[in-house]
């Protein structure tokens, strides 16, 4: 039998520089690169998203970012399509797709594939809907984890998208959304997936570096990304894209439920709340190799290991 072709995982929590390291490896590796950002797919949400500049996409560009408007959705089967398509042409130009981004599920997904799972049922959303406006989504987040603790430890409790699915699919079918999608683990793997992990053991380093990151998106003009996006009128924090963390604090700060300062403590509060699931799901994953942020000599360590495991699969 020939080889599976390679695919670069690059995965790591946000605030991590992840996508500096990308364009090092890009610089050194015949790779190109496939975002795997359930946020970046959005136009016009640029800084808030931490999407690469404009020059730096001139020398390096990502594919799978802007689009989608922030009205749509984004599934993570229509993530696996997409990328795999990408990564088809990546392949056939006799290149390697090194897939980089925070959205673990996007990873998972793509590698072991999605179950088969039910299609949207406007009366049960209709219904659970209803649900959570008398019991709130905490509320909601507690039925889930009466009925599937496994699905509900990786959800926030705020995750209104989220709870709302994997309810709908245990009513839908009467199993736990965990065990449907163990099911789908075996699926056959169409690549042979590399993959790397970028972490940041220091937790107040971590904390500090994305402290930093939100007040240098607020000096680049966040607030008024986010004062385009409410100006359009067609848009609602109910939307998977104003419920993106830094958007969805500002949103509120725009409707005046909160004051500046206010704003900026959720937001940042929100961050490392997120950097907490990714690295908690990322930890999980089989098979990752970890590297230190900001260790010397990072970018040839990695290059040392990719260069290896390219070379021999065992």
């Amino acid at each position: 039998m020939s080889p599976k072709p390679i695919a670069i995982c690059l995965m790591g929590a946000t605030a991590t520089g992840k996508t500096a390291l990308a364009l090092a490896l890009h610089e050194r590796l015949p790779v190109e690169i496939i975002s795997v950002d359930s946020s970046q797919v959005y136009r016009g949400m640029d800084i808030g998203t931490a999407k690469p500049t404009p020059a730096e996409l001139a020398k390096a560009p990502h594919r799978l970012i802007d689009i989608r408007d922030p009205a749509e959705s984004y599934s993570a089967a229509e993530f696996c399509t997409d990328a795999r398509r990408e990564m088809g042409a990546i392949h056939r130009s006799g290149r390697i797709p090194l897939l980089v981004g925070g959205t673990m599920f996007y990873f998972h997904s793509l590698e072991y594939g999605l179950s088969d799972l039910p299609s949207a049922d406007p009366e049960v959303r209709a219904r659970l809907s209803a649900d959570a406006d008398r019991l709130g989504w905490e509320g909601m987040h507690a039925r889930l984890a009466e009925v599937d603790p496994v699905t509900a430890d990786r959800i926030h409790p705020n995750d209104a998208q989220r709870i709302q699915r994997a309810l709908e699919i245990y009513e839908l079918t009467g199993q736990a959304p965990s065990a449907i999608n163990s099911q789908s683990a075996s699926a056959a793997r169409e690549y042979r997936f590399i993959k790397v992990g970028l972490q940041i053991s220091d937790r107040a380093k971590l904390h500090e570096n994305i402290a930093k990151r939100f007040h240098d998106m607020l000096e680049r003009g966040l607030i008024a990304e986010v004062e385009q996006l409410y100006s359009r009128g067609d848009l609602t924090p109910t939307l998977p894209s104003i419920r993106t963390v830094g958007y969805r604090q500002i949103w509120e700060y725009l409707t005046k439920k909160v004051n500046y300062n206010q704003m900026i403590e959720n937001a940042l509060a929100a961050t490392r709340q997120l950097a907490k699931r990714q690295m908690t799901w990322l930890r999980s994953y089989p098979d990752v190799r970890f590297f230190e942020s900001g260790m010397n000599g990072l970018v040839d360590s990695v290059l040392e290991y990719l260069t290896a495991e390219c070379r021999d699969p065992s």
